[in-house]
């Protein structure tokens, strides 16, 4: 089974799968069984898995391709990345966030406004939600509202939706 952790920048997901790897026993019940955990953006960096460098926004552009080549045939995996939901899946959670706290979020640890303000249209947009929803199906994508939690908050299905009837909007 793969599992994928994926939202906008800021949402909390390094933070949040951080916390998984502390204490396995509080993954939600999609996700009660071992996973090797792969935060993306480390492996890309990492082990080149990248095309270019992306001057504007201080970023690498992933090779997605190669991503996936690097990937293959590995399972029991939960990968964690703003990109993540771009890679095969059995189940995604998006983290969620109001745009206003990611704005803040970001600001707080060091990015420029405009990748702050960049970020935070996305969320308001559901950008990443609506990609998860198209390539994965509705009936796979989870939402974690994170606004108001902390990574190390119990895990209660109270900040978690899934099948999301959000993403059935966002993909028709």
């Amino acid at each position: 089974m793969r599992v994928v952790v994926t939202g906008t920048p800021g949402t909390g997901k390094t933070s949040a799968v951080e916390a998984f790897e502390r204490d396995p026993d509080s993954a939600p019940e999609f996700a009660d069984f071992d996973l090797e955990v792969v935060h993306l953006n480390d492996l890309i960096r990492e082990e080149d898995l990248w095309t270019e460098r992306d001057d504007e926004r201080d970023s690498l552009v992933a090779d997605l391709d190669a991503v996936r080549e690097r990937l293959d045939g590995r399972d029991d995996l939960l990968i964690e990345s703003h990109l993540a939901h771009h890679l095969e899946a059995d189940r995604v959670v998006v983290l969620r966030c109001h745009p206003e706290e990611l704005e803040r979020r970001l600001g707080e640890r060091g990015e420029t406004e405009a990748k702050a303000e960049e970020n935070a249209e996305s969320e308001a947009l559901d950008v990443i939600l609506s990609e998860a929803a198209n390539e994965h199906g509705v009936e796979n994508v989870y939402e974690v509202e994170t606004t108001d939690r902390t990574p190390d908050e119990d895990h209660a299905p109270t900040g978690c939706s899934g099948p999301s009837s959000r993403s059935r909007l966002a993909s028709g």
